[in-house]
């Protein structure tokens, strides 16, 4: 299974400036680009990105807490559907429509709910209160298919530590990117983590 890499999370993103904040995170190798669903018009951004960068990374919705939710998502031209929460409705209507789900997971109990619903890209949620041991001590009891995604906390300063603790991934929030910013800073933002996440890989 190829792991996730790094996923830039837009939260706040409006449809005017997805495109050319989508354009710089492809041209510094971001891996996957989230618009959360509490972003202005976020469906029209899904789409825009998608015909944007969709041939250079993977695109995705992102706070995906009902079924409905899904189907829209997926005809916007979303591959992944990412929520904070193990919805198993949410999750098996994702597999269903082809969908790569990223549940939200804080708990042992929940990440097993998550896997025997049917996802097997956990978002670890928030990753500052698990922590890296915490992380550690899931791999060695999930299945060893089911990929880790440290979300909430994470910056370029932690990032390789996550990465060489065995993370699949990581979701870059506002220490990426916040409403109003240009592509020129997200663009620097966005190189600094790929050097974090290239140096914790190795």
């Amino acid at each position: 299974m190829a792991s996730t890499g790094l996923v830039a999370i837009l939260r706040g993103v409006t449809p005017g400036d997805v495109a050319g904040i989508g354009e710089v995170l492809a041209d510094e190798g971001i891996d996957a680009i989230e618009v959360p669903l509490n972003s202005p018009e976020p469906f029209t951004s899904v789409a825009r990105l998608a015909a944007a960068v969709g041939d250079r990374c993977v695109v995705g919705a992102g706070t995906v807490l009902d079924v409905e939710d899904v189907a829209r998502a997926r005809d916007a031209g979303a591959r992944i559907v990412v929520a904070p929460n193990a919805d198993g409705a949410v999750i098996a209507a994702a597999v269903d429509a082809g969908l790569r789900p990223y549940p939200g997971v804080a708990t042992p109990t929940e990440a097993f709910a998550a896997v025997a619903a049917g996802a097997r890209h956990l978002k670890l949620f928030p990753a500052d209160s698990i922590g890296i041991a915490g992380m550690k001590a899931w791999r060695a009891v999930l299945p060893p298919d089911v990929e880790l995604l440290p979300v909430g906390g994470v910056d370029e300063t932690g990032l390789a530590a996550w990465a060489a603790a065995g993370a699949g991934g990581a979701g870059l929030g506002s220490a990426l990117y916040r409403p109003g910013d240009g592509p020129e800073r997200v663009r620097a933002r966005a190189a600094a983590f790929r050097r974090a996440w290239t140096a914790g890989t190795g």
